[in-house]
């Protein structure tokens, strides 16, 4: 026993011995922790020394110091005392930088370090880092070294290490303000947040369009303050364990030496951190607890691992009479929680007296002794633990059971108040959820708001929350009413209500969302009201945006609905669908005319079959591009005036060459106006003989006998593509039983699909029918074996009758 402990006196209380031994070991071991921290010191900042002037690793730095220390025969030690002298004072000055040439100007962007630069400030962050003990000590390092020459708008620098759970704890930081910093101390696993993506995949995360980002990513304190950001994860022990945010004021993109120069001020981070947010160490190797944990401690861990609520197995540590010194926790269930906010596993290795000394001399400790000396169960009455924590006093009520397991104790308990943790995940809640709880009292007129209440209402705290009956004067005129109603009948007869109602804030409306309910007495008086207050502004902005596009569509729709009937009726009066088969100049004409089956609009597929003055036929079949009112105008324009023309004995190439004129000098879009393509045939029923022009339509299909063939096309162009289009004609000479076909491209097209496997196919079909006897009314049947078709289809089947 050393002198602390043998100076007290005999007669001292077992408790006051008991710390007095403690004490007196680690004091004992702060001289030798002393010594190993100087020389670690020594270690550390000669490797701070090769980082800046190398740009080189930690673990690079070490290696290098080892090799050259065996190569000289010397110890590590020497070989950093040596290299820390070579650095000083008689080290020679760097060379002086070249002059800049004409190819090479020595021009220096704002906040883009130079290689001299970058260097002399690492050297200078590698000697500070030894002497940092704290995480803000390093941020504010950090801040002080790069803001004032390299990183000029760098306003703020946050640390993060990782905690069991994958949360975040905020270890240090420097300017960015009590506010921000409490806000966002501890952070759970959210999802989508930069600190922990960068954290988790191991890569920095350079976020600098303020826009972009805050979509994609949680950020940390208010976009606006900070445009651009970067988080740097910290490698501790080879995997990432910390994450340092910097925070720039001004806009813009992080340039390769300002990415250069973070990074590898990072990597010289990593040494220090490696002692931050980690439990205390354990020291199996000391005296009192020779051969460490017990052998059947890990199978009661196993235990305890199934177990709900919190359980710790004690190891009595003994000194050299038997007497017990201390306890040590060899296992710990995972609900085990102490004031500290140390869980599970993390409590295992801890000492007693070490961890909580205020527990000497209490009933607690007694009743350890005494459940360790007869076996009896210890049950103890409800007692007040208090500790300072980073000189904060945490004070909770507990109930502790004891109970011997050999040489071992099974210690478990109940927290009888609120759980701090909980709390903190509560206001966690709060803030992501961005709603808050308010209570009023009517009897007394007093209220109390959650801090997200304040911020919802963007009121300072100072001012106190709003009474209930005042909140009706913070709405809009328009509001207050329903609001007003709401209030009455909260302070009237009680129940709950459901309001959502806009609130006047110094930054603008917001829509507010209030689910209440009021306690009553025996008489039915409101004595409490409860609610929840949230902020739901994104929300009704949806909605509000989908409302509209929903009117926006039905008044499209409408409109388009309109036009479409209004095109169909044009359509049916100019273009009139016979129900049964026509004779005219001695053929038999089968009419077939359908509108798309999809869409809106009706398109501009048209026929004409008249009987001319000299007893012939005219027969015609186009297609106008589009749909609507416009297509079906322009159909009308093209029926009448070929009928016209062909009336007046116009020949057939002129009537296209006209019509194509027509429509480009009728075009209202200078850009180009409706394009139409045509079939055209004039027949002579004295000798069977057809005449047909076409402008860029398909051809005819004639089926004659066993054979289905399509006639060789003239020469022409659609209709409106160019001016001067010359357009030729052919003549066909029918037989008794022929058929031929006159179509528009929606009885053969389909999407994907090669025009030639289309028109095989109506060959193919057109000469099954007719040879099935179906000839009459061969167009309708064509027409309805397709039952879908994304275009209009026209279809005329001029059949020439047998000879009887």
């Amino acid at each position: 026993m050393d002198s602390d402990a043998a100076s007290v006196g005999e007669g001292t209380a077992p408790e006051v011995l008991a710390l007095a031994r403690t004490v007196a070991r680690l004091r004992s071991e702060i001289v030798d922790l002393k010594g190993v921290l100087a020389t670690a010191v020594v270690v550390e900042r000669a490797q701070g020394v090769l980082m800046g002037r190398l740009g080189i690793s930690a673990e690079a730095a070490h290696e290098r110091l080892v090799a050259h220390a065996a190569r000289r025969g010397r110890t590590v030690l020497e070989e950093c005392w040596i290299t820390l002298g070579r650095a000083g004072a008689d080290s020679p000055p760097d060379p002086p930088p070249p002059p800049p040439t004409p190819a090479t100007p020595a021009v220096r962007t704002r906040g883009t370090p130079g290689p001299a630069a970058a260097a002399t400030v690492l050297a200078r962050l590698a000697e500070g880092l030894v002497g940092a003990r704290t995480g803000d000590d390093v941020a504010e390092l950090l801040r002080g070294e790069l803001a004032p020459t390299e990183v000029p708008d760098l306003d703020g620098v946050m640390i993060y290490v990782a905690t069991h759970g994958g949360a975040l704890e905020l270890v240090g930081h420097a300017g960015v303000g009590d506010v921000v910093a409490g806000q966002w101390r501890h952070v759970p696993p959210l999802g989508g947040l930069a600190a922990l993506q960068a954290l988790s995949g191991g890569e920095p995360l350079w976020l600098q369009d303020p826009v972009g980002d805050a979509r994609r990513h949680t950020l940390i304190g208010p976009p606006d303050r900070w445009p651009a950001r970067a988080w740097l994860p910290v490698s501790r022990d080879g995997a990432p364990g910390a994450v340092i945010g910097f925070l720039r004021t001004g806009p813009g993109p992080f340039g390769p030496s300002t990415r250069d120069l973070l990074r590898r001020a990072v990597r010289l981070c990593g040494g220090p951190l490696r002692t931050f947010g980690r439990p205390g160490p354990t020291r199996p190797d000391d005296p009192a607890e020779a051969g460490g944990a017990p052998a059947d401690a890990d199978a009661v861990q196993r235990i305890l691992d199934a177990l709900a609520g919190p359980a710790v197995l004690l190891t009595p540590l003994r000194g050299a009479g038997g007497e017990v010194e201390d306890y040590r926790i060899d296992a710990a269930a995972p609900d085990s929680v102490d004031v500290a906010g140390r869980r599970g596993r993390e409590l295992v290795g801890l000492r007693v007296l070490e961890t909580y000394p205020t527990v000497a001399g209490t009933a607690v400790w007694e009743g350890y002794l005494d459940a360790l000396t007869t076996g009896r169960p210890y049950e103890g009455e409800p007692f007040t633990y208090e500790e300072v924590l980073a000189g904060v006093p945490k004070r909770s009520v507990y109930s502790v059971r004891a109970t011997a397991l050999g040489e071992h104790l099974v210690v478990s308990w109940l927290r009888h108040d609120g759980d701090e943790r909980e709390l903190r995940r509560l206001a966690d809640m709060q803030r992501l959820g961005n709603l808050g709880w308010a209570g009023w009292n009517p009897v007394t007129g007093t209220a109390v708001w959650s801090d997200q209440v304040y911020a919802i209402f963007d009121r300072d705290p100072a001012l106190g929350p709003v009474r209930l009956e005042d909140l009706p004067r913070h709405l809009p005129a328009a509001d207050r009413p329903a609001v007003d109603a709401a209030v009455a009948r909260l302070l009237g007869r009680g129940g709950s209500v459901d309001e959502v109602f806009r609130i006047n804030t110094p930054h603008g409306v917001r829509h507010v969302r209030m689910v209440a309910e009021a306690l009553t007495d025996a008489d039915g008086r409101p004595v409490e009201v409860h609610g929840l207050l949230q902020d739901v502004t994104a929300r009704q902005d949806a909605e509000r945006a989908l409302l509209e596009s929903e009117r926006d569509v039905l008044v499209q729709r409408g409109r388009f609905e309109a036009e479409r009937a209004l095109a169909a009726n044009l359509q049916n009066t100019l273009l009139p669908i016979p129900e049964q088969s026509l004779e005219l100049a001695g053929l038999c004409v089968d009419v077939a005319y359908v509108p798309a089956d999809s869409g809106i609009n009706v398109g501009g597929d048209w026929y004409s079959a008249i009987e001319l003055p000299d007893r012939s036929a005219l027969f015609v079949v186009g297609d106008v591009a589009g749909h609507g009112l416009p297509a079906v105008g322009t159909m009308a324009q093209l029926r009448f005036t070929a009928k016209g023309m062909a009336i007046t004995g116009s020949a057939l190439p002129e009537v296209l060459a006209r019509l194509n004129r027509l429509l480009l000098h009728t075009a209202s879009d200078p850009a180009g106006g409706a394009t139409a393509t045509m079939v055209m045939g004039r027949y002579r029923p004295s000798d069977r003989r057809l005449t047909w022009v076409r402008a860029g339509h398909l051809p005819p299909l004639l089926i004659r006998g066993e054979g289905a063939r399509f006639l060789p096309q003239p020469k022409g162009v659609l209709l409106g593509a160019a001016f001067g289009a010359e357009y030729g004609q052919s003549v066909a000479d029918l037989l008794p039983g022929d058929h031929l076909l006159l179509y528009t491209d929606g009885l053969v097209e389909e999407p994907g699909e090669d025009i030639r496997t289309g028109l095989a196919r109506l060959a193919d079909t057109a000469l099954r029918l007719v040879r099935e006897g179906r000839g009459e009314t061969l167009a309708r049947t064509l027409v309805a074996l397709r039952p879908r078709h994304r275009d209009d289809i026209c279809v005329l089947d001029l059949h020439v009758p047998d000879e009887a």
